[in-house]
């Protein structure tokens, strides 16, 4: 695998997510420091969890180019929303990409440390959706992960045929990542297209009951 093609999945990774970040702060109106804050959280948040159960130098610690994408990303965002109008189109297109590019890099780091490839999804699924829950609790809103939306499950699909092309494909380890990242986003697209959701849990829970 050529090293400057997983930097590039990396660098992508952090500007989709920043912008993600920076969109979804100022729909709720923040000022310039809090977009700044919450694109930091959406980038780093997914990693950072990642690094702290590998128990690894947390990645964005020794990282300044990383820090220094987030915060330039979030500028950039903030000046190119004033002559952006799709702003929640704009807002999923980068979510989506995020959440393929961050979830092939958290199966990767769970292969390099010799972990077992089911723990490799989930680290890819906790990379790729942790910055998201993360932000929208800052954001005071329940989490994509958690409601009815496809999202982790498209992390977890992608992170299984990522495994599956790597051991039994034949194809380059970069066709096996852009395949991947093209079904995490697919999956997310079609499944906002067409209102595929998980089932949703019904009834009358009273919390004195339990």
């Amino acid at each position: 695998m050529l090293p400057d093609f997983t930097f590039l999945i990396e660098v992508l990774g952090t500007v989709s997510f920043a912008m993600s970040g920076s969109f979804a702060a100022m729909q709720k109106r923040f000022d310039p420091f809090g977009v700044l804050i919450i694109a930091f959280v959406t980038s780093v948040g997914g990693g950072t969890v990642r690094d702290l159960l590998l128990d690894v130098p947390v990645f964005w610690m020794h990282d300044l180019l990383a820090v220094s994408l987030i915060f330039f990303t979030a500028i950039f965002t903030m000046i190119f929303k004033l002559i952006e109008k799709k702003f929640q189109v704009t807002l999923f297109i980068f979510d989506s990409l995020g959440l393929g590019l961050f979830t092939i890099i958290g199966v990767q780091k769970g292969l390099n440390a010799d972990l077992h490839p089911v723990i490799g999804v989930v680290l890819g699924t906790i990379t790729g959706c942790f910055g998201g829950i993360i932000r929208d609790i800052l954001l005071n809103r329940i989490p994509l992960i958690f409601r009815k939306e496809i999202y982790a499950t498209a992390a977890i699909a992608g992170g299984i045929v990522y495994i599956l092309l790597k051991n039994f494909s034949g194809l380059s380890e970069e066709i096996n990542q852009i395949l991947t990242i093209l079904l995490i986003v697919s999956i997310r697209t079609l499944a906002v297209k067409y209102h595929w959701q998980m089932p949703k849990f019904y009834g009358n829970f009273n919390d004195a009951e339990m």
